[in-house]
């Protein structure tokens, strides 16, 4: 297979990834933002480093403590600090492995790239996946094991050895609610040479598999505006008698007339967005009627507009079209905000698949936007 279709079968499977389970939590995030959001990780598994011998071999424990937050949906960031148990070893002169222990701790400034966010259409995911790059120190010391044995080599380091940490690695992070999410974490980590002890004239490697468990907190909260309300004009309903009638045209003689002031009419606009299937991207098709809106907002300054989102009952679920709904009517509302309209003259609402305005599936994809004048 050449590289460019395993790169756009890697996107493919990245997507199916990021949207298998895309459902989960959905209508629990109506009130709260993704993103910013900082966390805090705890992590245990195993590692290795490629010595003389099978990697195999040298695998010991190892566990993880990590802090860092997610500034937008695609970009964050942490500080990872991994240890303790490390393993090294070679081939003897009887053709038999020897081992031998050593301790490290591993601090890392990482970069951590949400592939899902980064080429998804949404703003949140429940199981994502991440793209780490790092750089740190690492610290080893405690090598008695092989220092103070019959096999010790000329490169084995006595006191502690310092050296650099480059890291490159994934994670799969699935959330489980909205504070807690559960982890899976696999890095290469590169190392100065004779951190096994050997000189090879090239770096070292360690590789380490982790499981995990993080806890979220921080997030911002989404702000609706209230509601306009635009209260009924009531009309006077008479009991339709003959003496009714008489008594509301005769006007004693005596009693001042007074003429009632004329009914404000209250200008209304409404402009309905549609949209794709599991889709909250809006279409060029749709772009003119938006225009309009703004256009309407802009000749009547003191106009206020609810943006309604819907979903249609008939594909996905109700958490899922809860997630949809809301996420068109943002999307519209950005569209205002961005050409100049204020914020604060809008009002954003989800039905989900609960209202479906006009019955018809896909006529129950869109966001209803209702200008009322004040």
């Amino acid at each position: 297979m050449s590289r460019i279709k395993l790169y756009f079968v890697s996107l493919l499977l990245l997507q199916v990834v990021c949207t298998a389970t895309k459902a989960q939590s959905a209508a629990d995030r109506i009130d709260y933002k993704p993103t910013p959001y900082m966390f805090v990780g705890l992590q245990g598994g195993v590692q290795t480093t490629f010595a003389d011998i099978s990697p195999l071999k040298l695998i010991t424990p190892t566990a993880s403590v990590s802090f860092g937050a997610f500034f937008v949906p695609s970009v964050g960031a942490r500080i990872h600090v991994n240890g303790l148990w490390n393993k090294g070893g070679f081939e003897t002169d009887n053709d038999n492995d020897f081992k031998y222990n050593f301790k490290y701790v591993t601090s890392d400034l990482d970069l951590l790239l949400n592939l899902c966010t980064l080429f998804g259409h949404e703003d949140y995911y429940p199981l994502n996946v991440y793209l780490i790059g790092g750089v740190g120190l690492t610290y080893a010391w405690d090598n008695d094991d092989l220092v103070k044995s019959n096999h010790s080599t000329p490169f084995a380091w006595e006191d502690n050895l310092l050296s650099h940490n480059f890291r490159l690695g994934a994670m799969l992070d699935y959330n489980i609610s909205k504070h807690w999410s559960i982890n899976l974490e696999v890095s290469a980590n590169n190392l100065r040479d004779k951190f096994n002890s050997y000189y090879h004239a090239k770096d070292d490697w360690q590789l380490t598999a982790q499981l995990g468990l993080a806890y979220k907190f921080g997030f911002g909260k989404r702000v609706h505006t209230a509601p306009v309300v635009v209260a009924p004009i009531e009309e006077y309903v008479g009991d339709n008698s003959a003496e009714s009638a008489a008594a509301l045209l005769v006007v004693p003689d005596t009693e001042k007339k007074e003429v009632a002031p004329p009914v404000k009419t209250v200008e209304t606009m409404q402009k309905d967005i549609f949209f794709m299937i599991a889709s909250s991207e809006i279409r060029k098709s749709e772009a003119a009627k938006i225009r309009e809106v703004i256009s309407w907002l802009e000749s009547h300054p003191t106009a206020v507009a609810t943006i309604t989102g819907h979903a249609d009952a008939g594909t996905g679920n109700p958490v899922l079209n809860a997630r949809y709904a809301l996420n068109r009517a943002e999307a519209v509302a950005k569209a205002i905000t961005d050409a100049g309209i204020d914020a604060s003259r809008l009002t954003v609402e989800s039905k989900g698949d609960k209202v479906m305005p006009y019955g018809d599936n896909e006529k129950s994809r869109v966001a209803i936007v209702l200008a009322t004048e004040k």
